[in-house]
């Protein structure tokens, strides 16, 4: 009798060409003028999902974009896992930067290239896949509640809401996230930690419009000079946030954890060449690995004022804006983090201009059981697929529902990820390598096996 990882492998070509077709739909949910490309991203998955046997496919509507559920029952006697995933993706820009248009997936040294083609939609189709091969051999051996949403990379505005009103239906021992990276395509790893975010727009205003600089400059309080300095007052030279408070709530990390991370085989060159040479800099006393996603961070991710465009304009702006992310980590509150930043910024700000902070979204960190049974049973998964023990690592970016399952459903989270370090999410040429998809869907099944068998405390 046929297994599912038979199915899966004999199933290859075809899944990539499907995979390929949902990564040619721009589901940007930052941008309303896709607002309709992320609703066709809804049906195509739902319709996917059916096709592949999951029961009682929905698109259901929220106030912004559409989460799509589904679900495979395996019996009341076998683990309960839910699914997660997103089918949204961050805007393309600058897509002259780009190799290849960002939503015409195209193949490349045994990668797709496309928009969202690690971050998620690939590493989320490796779990429709999966379920389509269980079903080919009998179906699953566990039983299985899908949650695939489309406003992650808005901060999840709706899900909360969401999640509550579905609690019923979402009940499941644990649940399981593969939206991260392995260390290398070689070298598998587990994810237990993730920084949570807190992201603002700080704003300086001055006169009531664009001035003269020549016929105003130096006896006028010019908003963009006033924003430089407000944010060279953040953060020192060497990345330690300055604003008061900021640390007060910081886990210190404990001698054991430490030397857990140490462990890590990190590639500092590979990282220094990732980034153009620019790696390596950051929070003294810290590895890379620490600073990367056990120690809080903050970033400028972009600043408009003035004039941008080509050749001079001697304009004196009336107004200047930054976006600013803080990466977080536990016991950081982003509500906390909010109310100090707004603080900062206030005593920052010098008579004649004023500042607004506002505040976008947040995500708080969050901390996985490295010793949970259902944290086991992927290390065991990983090791059958890749031949290699994955080892357990932290990581900076934020998924903002893996607090949200715990605290709203009381859900354990396992993140299984595929992606690779050089992926470049969230940047031109985003790509996923098709090795890592098919062994991330074999890895799946393998997880799902290992489960059954796990002895997880079924809630």
């Amino acid at each position: 009798m046929s297994t599912a990882r038979d199915h899966a492998q004999r199933d290859r070509d075809a899944a990539l060409a499907r995979l390929m077709r949902f990564l040619a739909i721009p589901s940007v949910s930052a941008v309303r003028a896709h607002a309709g490309d992320v609703q066709g991203a809804a049906e195509w998955l739902a319709a996917r999902m059916a096709e592949a046997g999951i029961d009682g496919v929905r698109v259901d509507p929220t106030p912004g974009h559409p989460v799509v559920t589904g679900r495979l029952d395996a019996g009341p006697e076998r683990p309960t896992v839910l699914v997660y995933g997103h089918y949204d993706v961050q805007p393309p820009e600058p897509l002259e930067a780009w190799n290849s248009p960002p939503f015409v997936p195209t193949l490349l040294d045994g990668a797709i290239v496309a928009r969202g083609a690690a971050d998620d939609k690939g590493q989320l189709m490796a779990h429709v896949e999966a379920a389509a091969a269980c079903m080919l051999a009998g179906g699953p051996p566990v039983n299985l509640r899908y949650v695939f949403e489309g406003e992650e990379e808005v901060g999840s505005p709706n899900l909360a809401e969401w999640l509550r009103d579905h609690a019923d239906e979402l009940a499941a021992d644990v649940a399981v996230i593969s939206d991260t990276a392995m260390l290398s395509a070689s070298q598998p790893s587990i994810v237990y930690g993730l920084r949570g975010l807190a992201y603002f727009e700080i704003e300086v205003v001055g006169p009531n419009h664009d001035l003269h600089s020549g016929a105003f400059g130096g006896a006028t309080l010019n908003p963009a000079g006033v924003l430089c300095r407000i944010l060279s007052a953040l953060q020192d030279a060497e990345g330690r946030v300055l604003i008061p408070g900021f640390y007060d709530r910081v886990r210190p990390l404990g001698d054991d954890e430490r030397d857990e991370l140490a462990r890590v085989p990190f590639d500092v060159g590979a990282f220094r060449t990732a980034t153009g040479a620019a790696g390596g800099w950051g929070e003294p006393g810290y590895s890379l690995v620490e600073r990367l996603g056990a120690r809080p961070s903050l970033d400028i991710n972009g600043l408009i004022s003035g004039w941008t465009g080509e050749g001079a304009k001697t304009v004196l702006p009336a107004r200047a804006l930054a976006k600013v992310s803080m990466r977080l980590v536990p016991d950081q509150d982003p509500e906390d983090i909010a109310e100090r930043v707004r603080e900062a910024v206030a005593g920052l700000t010098p008579q004649g201009a004023s500042a607004t902070v506002r505040a976008l979204h947040g995500a708080r960190p969050a901390v996985c059981d490295r010793s949970h049974p259902a944290m086991q049973a992927a290390a065991r998964a990983y090791a059958d697929v890749f031949g290699t023990l994955p080892v357990f690592t932290r990581e900076g970016g934020s998924i903002p529902v893996v607090t949200l399952l715990d605290e709203l459903l009381g859900i354990p989270t396992v993140l299984m990820g595929f992606g690779l370090p050089d992926d470049g999410l969230h940047g031109p040429n985003e790509k996923f390598a098709v090795a890592q998809f098919w062994r991330g869907t074999e890895t799946v099944i393998a997880f799902l096996e290992q489960l059954a068998s796990a002895g997880v405390e079924r809630s």
